[in-house]
């Protein structure tokens, strides 16, 4: 079983590379989902198939083997955001605040995040596929999602504490004296729910069977953000095992009349395609030609994925380069091993340098910042005994050394 999410810049065709890598998946005999995650619904128009209407939220078979699924958000959430939400009136009524206001503070942020996370796990879960393709939205929409779970749940972990705490110790006569309602068991219970489903969707999408795929065109602008992507994902812990690179140009023809529209773009792209293989260095990198036609229906994206390109790189190959889609993937995440003088963390972080990287211990806690991305780690037991002496990065590799506090670790 195996789950792939393609992401990149809005425009460089995404969700005809998701797309064609399905078709081409299901046409080898592998029983292949492709869903969407992108709010603009263009899966169905890529596969010249209606995934809205009736169909929305459930599977529809595209052909054999082949089957595309649109998100809808309201049936996932089912009656557990109401029971929360519901509690969440009455505690607003109580203070005078408007019914209507009340309603707009109370809908659920990441709604739609949310239920296609939750869409994805059940989806693995049924146990109907060999392969799970998932068409994200942009790379910032993205990197919001693929953050969700862990972060949500890291706000449910302190949440519950408090709120048993409360059911405890509060009596009815201190509640009356507050003027606002204690939840009910069921509001406790569905939140203990969503900690659970968003811990399991965190361990599913960096578990060995998930990895990210970069999309992008060989332009100067898309690869800057492409290499920033990179980094925010492994900082999140996930890994990119491919880059495909879309919409190269095929070369003009030499001789006389030659295009020099044509020939700039050329020199360009492969100025372009010099900097992808420099910055992407390891990964296998997947060239997609410019078809004549838009790649509409799945004959037109088997032909797309036919005449992909893949280069032979350490770790794997291209849609043309023998890509096992099912492999599972070699995660590089989080590590943590012994030394001579204490403790070593190691995270990958590609591309990043030194002054674009924030540290900082809280309890036990270790916050790691790149650029706008911010991870809260919760550290290991034996770390949280620890101090911080000193970090480094080199190699794509941020190194944080740990040596234990003689405080509450005394040496001996």
């Amino acid at each position: 079983m195996r789950v792939i999410l393609f992401t990149g810049k809005g425009g460089v065709g995404k969700t005809t590379t998701a797309a064609a890598t399905a078709v081409r998946a299901a046409r080898s005999g592998v029983t292949t989902l492709v869903m969407s995650t992108d709010a603009a619904h263009s899966l169905g128009d890529a596969l010249d198939v209606d995934l809205g209407g009736p169909a929305a939220g459930t599977p529809v078979e595209v052909e054999p083997h082949l089957s595309a699924l649109q998100v809808s958000p309201p049936h996932l959430l089912g009656d557990s955001w109401r029971v929360v939400q519901d509690y969440l009136l009455s505690a607003l009524g109580t203070l005078g605040i408007d019914t209507v206001v009340a309603e707009e503070l109370t809908r659920l942020p990441g709604a739609e995040e949310v239920a296609a996370l939750l869409e994805l796990r059940s989806q693995v879960e049924s146990g109907r596929w060999e392969l799970v393709v998932v068409d994200c939205a942009p790379t910032a929409e993205t990197l919001r999602l693929l953050a969700l779970p862990e972060a949500l749940a890291w706000h449910l972990e302190r949440l519950l504490p408090a709120q048993r705490g409360l059911l405890r110790t509060l009596r009815p006569a201190a509640v009356a004296a507050a003027g606002v309602p204690l939840p009910d068991p069921a509001v406790i219970d569905a939140v203990t729910g969503w900690h659970r489903q968003m811990r399991e969707v965190h361990r599913l999408l960096t578990g060995d069977q998930t990895s990210v795929r970069l999309v992008l065109t060989p332009e100067r602008v898309v690869i800057a953000e492409s290499r920033r992507t990179w980094t925010s994902l492994s900082l999140y812990g996930f890994v990119v095992d491919a880059v495909i690179v879309n919409r190269v140009f095929p070369e003009a023809a030499p001789g006389r009349g030659r295009d020099p529209w044509r020939s700039a773009w050329n020199a360009a792209q492969q100025t372009g395609l010099v900097e992808v293989r420099e910055s992407f260095a390891g990964l296998p990198i997947v060239v997609t030609p410019y078809l004549p036609t838009e790649p509409i229906g799945v004959a037109a994206l088997a032909e797309l994925a036919a005449a992909q390109d893949g280069l032979a790189e350490p770790g794997g190959g291209g849609a043309g380069g023998g890509d096992d889609l099912l492999a599972p993937v070699t995660h590089r995440g989080l590590t943590v091993e012994r030394t001579e003088e204490g403790f070593r963390l190691t995270l990958p972080l590609p591309l990043a340098h030194a002054a674009d990287i924030g540290l900082k211990r809280r309890d036990d806690e270790l916050l790691v910042a790149v650029g706008e991305h911010r991870r809260v780690l919760t550290l290991p037991a034996a770390l949280q005994r620890c101090v911080v002496e000193g970090a480094s990065v080199r190699d794509g590799l941020l190194r944080v050394r740990f040596v234990p506090d003689e405080e509450v670790w005394p040496r001996g």
